[in-house]
């Protein structure tokens, strides 16, 4: 609860009966739960509306304050380069292109050639 305050207010509610971004956030809290040593993530803003992937950005960085190793796959530009401390631009699972998100937002032939960006 204290990464998700909004799933403390509906813990009387079904995975179910939650939204979209209620339901990403209940199963990345199930999955911190475990301590495990790596969170990976899929994809996690897929589907979500913009205000909603704002407010994971915020809760993944907090995580990432703590120390948690994350591996996260995220086609959002934006997203992935924040959070990112190494990023790797895969094309038909090829590792293309890896370095700093600073060093990616310089590649400009990467981000127009394989990011769309």
């Amino acid at each position: 609860y204290d990464f998700f305050p909004r799933l403390a207010e509906r813990r009387r509610n079904y995975g179910n009966q939650l939204s979209g971004g209620e339901q990403q956030m209940l199963a990345i809290g199930r999955a911190l739960i475990s301590e495990p040593e790596l969170l990976i993530l899929d994809e996690p803003s897929e589907g979500l509306a913009p205000v909603i992937i704002d407010q994971l950005e915020e809760i993944f960085h907090k995580i990432k304050e703590t120390g948690k190793t994350m591996l996260v796959v995220e086609q959002n530009y934006h997203l992935a380069t924040s959070l990112a401390d190494r990023c790797f631009v895969l094309v038909q699972g090829t590792n293309v292109w890896e370095g700093t998100p600073d060093e990616l937002e310089a590649d400009q032939d990467i981000k127009h050639q394989h990011l769309g960006v």
